[in-house]
């Protein structure tokens, strides 16, 4: 089913241009495509496009996608991965920004994978901004996220849609090990708790380079994430506790007496706080777990406009 160039027929490249018949993209496929497409990969947008079809596989399979799966895809790209999930899932939602990769995808769908074209759906949008999705509610996430945008996409999208039990995320392998990173680890901070909040994280492996094109100047990490079947047990609101780890990394070397300051409204009223949920005031951010943060958002002092100024302005990390 070969296509034509502008005017022909809507999939511009041989759907056998790889050296082994697949439906899934090689190397020359993605090159080929991105060629009559003119599409070329930025920074600006974290572009790295998979040129590997076992690696495809390997993510597939890693992320333990389930025939009635409905999953979500972000940043699809050429579709490489896109058409290595229609291969499993049941159904598949790609969100897509870029205005000439999201015009392409559906009919390289159609010319690929004629027989599961119907099981695809785009929303051509900044996954930032979706809150809804076309379709059965989604089960599970699977995505190569630019890297730039990776950790608030990941946590916008978990928020967002709470059926989404599995995820398994391609992200640089840096990131990977701060969202999986455990309490007194040097790289747990803002993404570990938050991410923990909503699931289990957990490495799932790592990705080389060559993989890629073009090449990126960093490693990648697959991580896995298991929403929690039950969530954090507190009474105060995600909001509420993401407020107390915004403000404990946001000056992390120090103590929690004083990093909190801003956010309790003085250094004893956030003294006060962390006794009442039993965390040493001389503790710091990096020692605590999802479970503890909440505690001590639970026993925030109200506020009382008797009050004086506070020790210190509040902020928040942008992590």
């Amino acid at each position: 089913m070969a296509g034509g160039r502008a005017g022909s027929p809507p999939y511009p490249c041989p759907v056998t241009s790889s050296p082994t018949p697949d439906a899934l993209l090689g190397p020359a496929d993605v090159r080929e495509l991105a060629a009559v497409l003119g599409v070329r990969p930025t920074k600006q947008r974290g572009q790295n496009f998979v040129i590997d079809a076992n690696t495809v596989r390997r993510i597939v399979r890693t992320a333990e996608v389930r025939p009635d799966d409905v999953v979500v895809e972000v940043g699809p790209g050429l579709g490489s991965l896109t058409l290595g999930l229609l291969e499993a899932a049941d159904r598949v939602t790609a969100v897509e920004i870029d205005d000439v990769l999201a015009g392409a995808l559906p009919a390289t769908i159609a010319a690929r994978m004629p027989q599961r074209a119907e099981r695809f759906a785009l929303v051509h949008s900044d996954a930032m901004h979706v809150t809804g999705l076309p379709g059965p509610a989604p089960t599970a996430l699977v995505a190569n996220l630019p890297y730039n945008v990776a950790v608030p996409v990941l946590l916008h999208m978990l928020e967002t849609f709470p059926s989404i039990e599995r995820t398994l995320v391609m992200v640089q392998s840096e990131v990977a090990d701060r969202l999986a990173a455990g309490p007194g680890s040097k790289v747990y901070g803002v993404p570990s708790v938050k991410a923990n909040w909503y699931a289990r994280v957990k490495r799932a492996g790592a990705i080389g380079r060559n993989v890629f094109w073009p090449a990126p100047n960093v490693d990648s990490g697959l991580v896995s994430l298991v929403r929690r079947t039950e969530p954090i047990a507190t009474t105060a609101s995600r909001r509420e506790v993401f407020a107390v780890v915004d403000a404990a990394f946001a000056q992390r070397r120090k103590t929690l007496r004083a990093a909190l300051a801003g956010w309790a409204g003085s250094a004893a009223r956030a003294e006060a706080a962390l006794v009442a949920a039993g965390v040493s005031p001389q503790a710091r951010g990096e020692a605590l777990t999802v479970e503890e943060f909440a505690r001590i958002a639970e026993h925030k002092l109200p506020e009382e406009p008797s009050d004086g100024p506070s020790d210190g302005p509040s902020e928040e990390s942008s992590e």
